[in-house]
Formats: C-alpha cells, structure tokens, sequence
C-alpha cells in the first residue's frame, strides 16, 4: 500500500518489524563467512591430523603394494584389506569431519544467531509458481549474486594459480623424492594451498559481512506511514483514544454529579467555579471536596444544587482556593478550616432559621481568612 501510494522506504525498521521478519525465518546470513570458516576449519583440521594421516597412508601402501599374486585374485583377502584400511583412516577422518561440522554451525549462525521459526517450515506453494521462479532468476538480486560469484572465483583462482606457479617445481620434485617423504611434502605442499585460499577468503568476508547486515536491514526499511501505522496499532488510535477519554470523563462528571445531593454547602466564584464541600459532623473529621469543576461543570453542580436545595455561597477567593488546593474526595488543607468553618456556621444557622429553629444569621464575611499562599 506504502509502495503504490509513492513512499519511499526511508525509515529504519522497528523492533516490531524485526521480531516480525525473524518470526518468518528472515534474518542476516553470509555464506562467505561459512565457507571460510569450514576452509579454515579445515587446514587447521589438516594441520592437526596431517601426521596421523600420513602414517595411515604408509601403512596402507605398505600393505597394499605387498600382496603376492595368490592374494591378489582372493577376493576375501582384498575384502579384509579394504576393511583394514578404512579403520586406519577413520580415528584421523572424523576428527576432521568434526572439526568441520562445528566450523559450519558456527560459521551460519554467527550472522543472525539461532533461532526456529515455524512460519519457514511451513509449505509455501507460491515458491511452486515458475513465473516467480523466473523472475528470481532474471531479478537484480540474482544478477548480483552472479557478479559476487564471478569476482569470488576468479580472485580465489588467481591466488591459488599463483600459489601453483611458484610451487610447481616443487610439486614436479616430488616424484623423484624417497617414499614415504614424498606423501609428507605432498601434505604439506596441500597444507599451504588451503591456507592460501583461506586468506584469499579473508577480504570477501570483511565485505560480505557489513553487506549482508546492511541488505538485510534495507529490506525490511518502513516508509513513514508505516511507521505510524504500526505506533496506532501499538498505542491505538488517536480517535480511538481521545473517544475513551471522552467516556471516561463522562462517567467521573456523572458519577461526581451524584455525590452532589449530598453536600451541606456549594462554594461559587459566582459563575466560573464551583465547589461542594460535605461535612461529616459525627466523625468530626476535615470537610471533603465532593465536587468541584469550573465553566460548564461549574454550572451543573450548580444547577443540581439548586435541584436538591443546597445552599450556594458566593465567595470566589474561597472557591477557587478550593478548587486549586484540594483534590477531590480530599478534606480540605488545614489553612482553609477557618473559613471553611466561618461558611458552615453560617450555613447551618440559615438551615435553622428557614426550619423556624433561630434567627437569622448575621451576613457572612466577604473578607475570609484565606492564607496569602493559597489566593489564586
């Protein structure tokens, strides 16, 4: 989609996409650096085993170029000598098979590490399709895999023809040379070759490797809408998020709009806030903050104070030191008490004289004690 709309893959990938591509079995590998790890395992293996090898190749020619002629046409004697000689080069052989075998583990999970993946385990029958095929095999990606093959071969063949050049009177010598001499030169002369072409493996490694990682990371490149694709799927939806919100602001309005019927007094600015405060005179704790909102939420205690009769005292420097100092369902900051405590003496002598109980009550003070620290 990203692709038809123009975007260009600009954006390194996330981790999201890179736990993705490795769920599929898509992770970096240098075939250079198997190969010259197995090679390399090899002359080491080589180098390791050569003497023992040697003097399993003596032994088997000294056995071999001895028979008489009646041994010679008893297949059971060519039988056990053929049984004879593989045991003599198996203890040597598969210290070098095992040599082998480790480098190729190491050498393919070095790049990408180890992992399984069901998802490339899968039948995928698209792979089936020849016009697919062909196209991977006339793609950019084919051709440069040619041309690294190409420049690969015919670097390693000019080092190994040099190598022969300089060593071909020495290869030529060995056949004048004392048996078994002749079959250690040969070793060695063979020891020396494989390191050559190891070496000559050095410098396609330090270029395939960086390369390999950073094809891998070019491939699974985001353009940015896919980037911000995948933030909504992860964050959800800005929309979405704002909508719950909303919802949630909703239910705290009306479940706070609730509580409103049973506060004793609302404190008001006149118009832009609005707090109820509810005393608990048996417990003879602090007053509690059951509502409080400004503008619209403001308005609608105040209207549903007016629905339940509570009494609405207009005092903004006491509403608003409310509504900025105290959170609500808190009791009130102790610097408050005093004219908190003024507001409810005179609310409940009003209670009193409209039940016929006392007289009126004096006017309540416009000045209140409000602490300095708390005027807003």
């Amino acid at each position: 989609m990203a692709e038809a709309d123009g975007q260009e893959k600009t954006e390194d990938p996330t981790g999201k996409r890179l736990s993705q591509a490795k769920e599929k079995g898509q992770v970096p590998r240098s075939k250079e650096m198997g190969t010259a790890l197995i090679l390399l395992a090899g002359v080491i293996g080589l180098a390791i085993t050569g003497p023992s090898i040697g003097v399993a190749l003596t032994g088997i020619m000294q056995r071999n170029f001895s028979f008489s002629r009646e041994q010679l046409f008893d297949p059971e004697t060519m039988a056990l000598a053929f049984v004879a000689d593989i045991v003599d080069l198996i203890p040597s052989m598969a210290s070098i098979f095992f040599i082998l075998l480790i480098a190729a583990l190491i050498g393919n999970l070095f790049i990408g590490g180890v992992f399984f993946s069901s998802q490339a385990m899968m039948p995928n029958f698209s792979k089936l399709n020849p016009v697919n095929g062909l196209k991977r095999l006339v793609g950019v990606q084919s051709l440069i895999e040619l041309l690294k093959s190409i420049g690969k071969v015919s670097f390693i063949g000019l080092m190994v023809w040099w190598l022969l050049t300089r060593q071909m009177s020495h290869i030529l010598d060995l056949s004048q040379r004392q048996f078994p001499y002749a079959i250690y030169d040969a070793l060695e002369t063979c020891l020396w070759i494989a390191i050559a072409i190891c070496c000559a493996l050095l410098p396609i490694v330090a270029i395939d490797v960086p390369f390999q990682m950073w094809h891998y990371k070019e491939q699974l490149k985001m353009t940015k809408q896919e980037v911000k694709d995948e933030f909504k799927d992860a964050e959800g939806k800005p929309e979405v998020k704002g909508r719950m919100r909303r919802l949630q602001y909703e239910m705290a309005n009306r479940r706070m709009m609730a509580e409103v019927p049973k506060a004793d007094v609302i404190v008001t600015n006149p118009t832009h806030y609005a707090v109820a405060l509810k005393y608990d005179r048996q417990q003879g704790k602090a007053p509690v903050v059951v509502a409080k909102g400004v503008d619209e939420i403001a308005m609608m205690i105040r209207t549903v104070g007016n629905e339940y009769g509570i009494t609405q005292i207009s005092s903004p420097p006491l509403a608003r030191a409310i509504f900025h100092t105290t959170k609500l369902d808190s009791e009130i900051p102790e610097g408050l008490f005093v004219a908190v405590a003024q507001v409810l003496a005179y609310v409940y002598q009003l209670q009193a004289y409209r039940q016929g109980r006392g007289q009126a009550p004096n006017k309540l003070a416009d000045d209140l004690p409000i602490p300095d620290d708390m005027r807003y």
